[in-house]
């Protein structure tokens, strides 16, 4: 009381204010900061990655895997020995059994999670595969016209992910749509037929993902890595119809006898992709004849590398597409896993 006397009390009013405007910068430079710290701590990690959505179905009809001694191991634990960090899993909308459910996949991400593994989650949007060939809706969207489609995309997306966060599942990366060359959910998103369509089921899929988990870094992928006059017409497209994504995923299967020629490509693509659009590349899917373990080793030593060295950290990952599958599973022979249940010399290349 005695110094309010002395000074006044507008002057103490003048004063208490300045001092909470300069408390007020001081905390806001502080938070800036904790944000830019935030951003190069994220960009730092590289994602070396597995697709495993096979995985409950392979140990629910008895396959097992071990590690090079012979030792019978967890598939994901056997998996992070071989350097692996991350997780991709499917998930179909109203699948014929529970695998690639949402159940199923919640199961299978806790698994990986508790491991320290990143997890990234792949909408098919339909009740099977969807992929370049085929984007068929699921059985109970057939009937519903573009306005409830696209609604229901939203609805849904953000169903599923409000059912991993509340099971603590925090995804890294979400795709909106897996492989969709010309689109998904055909005819409707058609992307030949109408970009803006597609355009719109992919924002309504964003914009849940934005809502429910907006540190999930959304994922627009294609396939064929290579082919850079198809990227620029989908994401040329894409920039177009102002489509809200972070990453460009692509796909990449080479031929074990041309492998250089294809990942040569795809790099230049990976780097053009860059300059036109800014964002990130992550291939999310990568696999190689099992037989040819040793050219697939090298090829993914390869990919990787290139991937690594693209311009500002903007190469997130390579993730292998189901390498645990041996024994010719579900007719499959792109794995990385031998027919004793064992990882090839192709996995060695996630260890570097």
């Amino acid at each position: 009381m005695v110094y309010l006397k002395k000074i006044g009390m507008s002057k103490y009013i003048h004063f208490v204010i300045l001092t909470s405007a300069f408390l007020l910068c001081a905390c806001a430079k502080a938070s800036n900061n904790t944000t830019k710290t935030s951003i190069v701590s994220d960009t730092s990690f590289y994602a070396k990655g597995a697709d495993i959505g096979w995985l409950s179905q392979m140990e629910k009809e008895g396959k097992k895997f071990y590690n090079a001694t012979g030792k019978e191991m967890d598939c994901i634990e056997l998996l992070k020995t071989k350097g692996i960090n991350s997780i991709r899993l499917r998930v179909w909308v109203n699948p014929a059994t529970i695998y690639c459910g949402t159940s199923d996949v919640i199961a299978q991400a806790k698994r990986a999670q508790s491991l320290g593994m990143k997890i990234m989650i792949d909408f098919h949007y339909s009740d099977w595969w969807a992929d370049p060939g085929k984007q068929n809706k699921p059985a109970a969207w057939k009937n519903l016209n573009f306005d409830a489609l696209t609604t229901m995309v939203y609805t849904y997306t953000k169903d599923v992910v409000t059912q991993l966060i509340n099971n603590g599942i925090n995804p890294s990366w979400i795709q909106i749509g897996n492989e969709t060359n010309d689109g998904m959910l055909w005819e409707d998103g058609r992307a030949s037929k109408s970009m803006s369509n597609f355009a719109a089921l992919l924002n309504a899929g964003s914009k849940a993902v934005r809502e429910i988990s907006p540190s999930s870094k959304i994922i627009v992928h294609i396939s064929n890595g290579y082919d850079n006059a198809m990227f620029r017409w989908m994401f040329d497209g894409l920039k177009t119809n102002k489509v809200d994504y972070d990453v460009i995923a692509m796909s990449l299967y080479p031929d074990a006898t041309n492998w250089q020629t294809t990942t040569d490509q795809c790099y230049n693509n990976m780097l053009d992709m860059i300059a036109r659009y800014g964002k990130p590349i992550m291939i999310s899917e990568v696999g190689m004849d099992v037989s040819k373990a040793t050219e697939c080793k090298n090829f993914l030593t390869d990919i990787i590398q290139k991937n690594k060295s693209l311009p500002n950290q903007m190469g997130l990952g390579v993730f292998y597409w189901e390498p645990q599958c041996h024994n010719n599973w579900q007719g499959y022979n792109m794995g990385a896993f031998s027919n004793d249940g064992k990882p090839t010399i192709a996995m060695d290349a996630f260890l570097n």
